[in-house]
């Protein structure tokens, strides 16, 4: 990677003050009604009013702080820079349960630069919990250092994982599930990547896996994972991708991939 003019602390700072401002926003506009504005993928694939207010909030913030870098968001329009620098973000990870006012829902910046990801900042917004981290520079929660569970035998792992909204592939994924669900401690289906991701960093999941998720979903999770010393990576060699995105404490990972790749997940 070639050195990054810009510090990566200092990409941080400018990170953290604008997820937790669209964190507050979002909580204060979850107090309100809350319909859907539109639908991607299927028509459970929703986006509300507020993820398009909350993107809105944080492409003005980081574009007014840095106007010559890129900004990749989940609802809106690229913005293709000049600096190196690009914002990978998504303003509400866990619509569903925002939707439902399930209160896990997050906002997930990561922070590129020349490709590779240098920072990221996801907060739980109802909770307030503030995951961080930076590259060679370790993994945080609420400003203290977080590391993996250290699980080694995976009868006793804690799995997360998520599901996809076209009706082929979650019938493969609960295929999936029937295939691991004997062989593990249990699974649990939060319904945001990006809380899954830290939650792997942090030791409350021994092992996370997805397909489908995208740079937005994973892209501050993945690094706060592999700064706590989560093993991160996708399916025979690949990195984390949409195709499959895994973290497992570092034991875990090749029995995991092993059991997870025997079950065939990218047929749908």
């Amino acid at each position: 990677m070639t050195s990054s003019p810009e510090s990566p602390q200092d990409l941080l700072k400018l990170a953290v003050e604008v997820a937790e401002e669209a964190a507050g926003l979002i909580v204060e506009r979850r107090r309100g009604t809350i319909t859907v504005a539109d639908t991607k993928s299927t028509l459970t694939d929703v986006v509300t009013a507020v993820d398009r207010e909350s993107e809105e909030l944080i492409r003005a913030r980081v574009l007014q702080a840095r106007p010559d870098d890129s900004f990749l968001g989940e609802e809106g329009d690229d913005v293709v820079g000049t600096s190196g620098v690009r914002w990978v973000v998504d303003p509400i990870d866990g619509t569903v349960n925002y939707l439902y006012d399930i209160p896990t829902y997050a906002v997930s910046i990561a922070v590129e630069y020349d490709g590779e990801t240098v920072a990221g900042v996801v907060v739980d917004a109802p909770k307030g919990e503030v995951f961080t981290a930076t590259k060679g520079g370790g993994a945080f929660a609420d400003g203290k250092a977080i590391q993996v569970s250290g699980a080694t035998e995976l009868s006793q792992a804690l799995v997360g994982t998520g599901f996809g909204y076209d009706p082929a592939r979650r019938q493969v994924q609960a295929e999936v599930i029937q295939h691991l669900i004997t062989k593990v401690r249990d699974i649990r289906r939060i319904g945001v990547g990006a809380i899954d991701l830290c939650y792997v960093a942090c030791g409350r999941l021994d092992v996370v896996f997805e397909r489908g998720l995208n740079p937005w979903d994973y892209g501050a999770g993945a690094l706060i994972a592999a700064e706590a010393g989560a093993t991160v990576g996708g399916l025979n060699g690949a990195p984390v991708s949409p195709e499959m995105s895994i973290a497992a404490s570092p034991a875990l990972f090749a029995p995991f991939h092993e059991l997870l790749a025997a079950a065939n997940p990218l047929r749908a």
